[in-house]
């Protein structure tokens, strides 16, 4: 490939653009796909997306805006999906089998394709042919919400192929953000899965009452179950308390931009998980992520209380405050 990478954000929630904002700090030209011509049409005239960060001014002609996935993913040496992982099959299932395979692809998901039940990274290798050395993952501590205020904010690029990550990392730092690279591209997503599951457990606790001193058990409990998890599947040596595993668990738990977060705190109010859905009108991850984590640990069977709790209460219909209760019996 040549120096000047072309790149694609395939996406347009808050999270995708956040990213194209970061990498137009540096980009001369960036594609951005948004599957609603109303919303390209919108950002073309007014400069910020309607939906999201809406504070966020773009200038638009830098910006080659299509609603055709296609054209995205043709367009671009590197693309980077920033869709929920509910909808990242219907996403890409249009393009030709062989479309990903030569692109380095990076995910900003955060989650677990439920069709499959794999992560983004064993999805893109597994259903599209995509080498392991290129694929990626975007990692925080880094909230969409802070970006746009371009507080100074923390990266994390993973690929198995440093090099590739390094390409990217590259063309994201800027004054307010930096970037590290990794090769640990397994580790680098589950804990971001599972961060999201803790969100929702931390969420619900508040929900119910709990405060600041069980939160913080419950986050030391989690990072410890994130870290057992994580050994198994993918047994290399990594630093559990870096940043893009402790951090990215810290900020997600506690941050009032976490939705997350806000998704368990409505369960702990008591809203069903259908009305805390309608209300936010955001996606959870947590909320597909842990019946996938569940599914998946029925494999390796790692002790895994607080993502336990979470499923029983999502999805078996659980009372929150007994299972919680039940919960707090097995933490130290």
């Amino acid at each position: 490939m040549s120096d000047q990478k072309k790149i694609s954000v395939i996406g347009s929630g808050s999270w995708a653009t956040a990213l194209t904002k970061i990498l137009l700090n540096n980009a001369p030209e960036l594609c951005w796909y948004n599957r609603k011509e109303e919303d390209i049409d919108y950002i073309k005239k007014y400069k910020h997306n309607p939906r999201y960060l809406s504070s966020v001014e773009f200038d638009v002609s830098k910006l080659k805006l299509t609603s055709s996935v296609e054209e995205a993913v043709k367009y671009a040496d590197i693309v980077i999906l920033a869709v929920p992982s509910a909808f990242c099959n219907e996403t890409l299932k249009s393009l030709p089998a062989d479309a990903l395979r030569n692109k380095l692809v990076f995910s900003a998901i955060k989650g677990i394709i439920p069709e499959h039940n794999l992560i983004v990274g064993e999805y893109l290798n597994t259903l599209w042919s995509v080498p392991l050395s290129n694929i990626g993952v975007i990692t925080g501590p880094c909230h969409a919400e802070e970006v746009a205020m371009e507080k100074l904010s923390y990266l994390t690029i993973a690929c198995n192929e440093t090099s590739n990550a390094d390409i990217l990392a590259g063309m994201m730092r800027c004054r307010y953000i930096k970037v590290t690279s990794s090769d640990d591209i397994y580790g680098t997503e589950y804990s971001a899965v599972l961060k999201n599951v803790v969100a929702v457990a931390g969420g619900i606790c508040h929900g119910l009452g709990y405060g600041d001193n069980f939160l913080s058990v419950l986050v030391s409990n989690a990072i410890q179950e994130i870290e057992r998890f994580v050994k198994v599947v993918h047994p290399i040596d990594r630093d559990i308390k870096a940043s893009a595993y402790l951090g990215d668990l810290l900020v997600t738990a506690y941050s009032q931009f976490s939705r997350n977060r806000m998704f368990g705190t409505m369960l702990g109010k008591g809203y069903s998980v259908k009305m805390a859905q309608l209300e936010m009108n955001m996606i959870a991850e947590g909320y597909y992520a842990v019946k996938c984590v569940h599914e998946i640990n029925q494999k390796y069977k790692v002790d895994m209380p607080i993502v336990d709790a979470v499923y029983n209460i999502v999805y078996e219909k659980i009372a929150p405050a007994i299972e919680i209760r039940l919960l707090t019996e097995k933490l130290s």
